[in-house]
């Protein structure tokens, strides 16, 4: 199964959080295909420098440099996220959900918003 991780579950997989299932926290322990969007190191470090999230300070470059594989954001992402329907206003999110439909991954999520994308979700 190959998954892309919504930004909190980043999150709370290191601490981990009873937060995610046991069946999330060993699919991230024991699967190959793990992907966290470019996005995602800089959604962190936005809500941190708004105040909204609390971590070390170097907390973007720790996702940033994490077991999981990195996914760019190409132009195909950024059209398709711009064209989503208005389900979810955050822009962060909409580009998970382009990464998603495009590169057919499952996104890891709790979000109530996303499942009205035509996306695979795995909720938390």
């Amino acid at each position: 199964m190959r998954l892309l991780l919504d930004t909190h579950v980043v999150l709370w997989w290191p601490s981990d959080s009873p937060l995610l299932s046991g069946e999330v926290k060993e699919l991230l322990d024991t699967e190959p295909a793990v992907y966290v969007s470019t996005v995602t190191p800089w959604e962190i470090a936005t809500k941190q420098r708004l105040g909204r999230l609390d971590g070390p300070e170097d907390l973007a470059e720790r996702v940033r440099d994490s077991q999981f594989t990195g996914l760019p954001v190409t132009a195909g992402h950024g059209v398709r996220a711009g064209r989503l329907p208005d389900h979810h206003r955050d822009p962060f999110d909409r580009v998970l959900v382009a990464q998603a439909q495009i590169e057919g991954l499952t996104l890891v999520t709790r979000d109530k918003r996303i499942p009205q994308y035509d996306v695979p979700i795995m909720p938390v």
